[in-house]
């Protein structure tokens, strides 16, 4: 399996969103059993991104 389009589009928008804020991206990974991809920002914030696009921040 691999990301949507939607994951990528919004992947995408987030490393503009994070690189406008002068915030490094630490990890990016693609959990296949949840179908996810995870992005951790800094050292405390972590996204995920739905199948759908959608932002989980944690």
């Amino acid at each position: 399996m691999e990301p949507t389009i939607e994951q990528l589009k919004a992947f995408y928008d987030l490393c503009v969103r994070v690189s406008n804020l002068l915030q490094t991206i630490e990890l990016t990974r693609y959990d296949k059993r949840s179908q996810r991809i995870v992005v951790l920002i800094g050292q405390t914030i972590q996204v995920e991104i739905l199948s759908n696009g959608e932002e989980i921040i944690q």
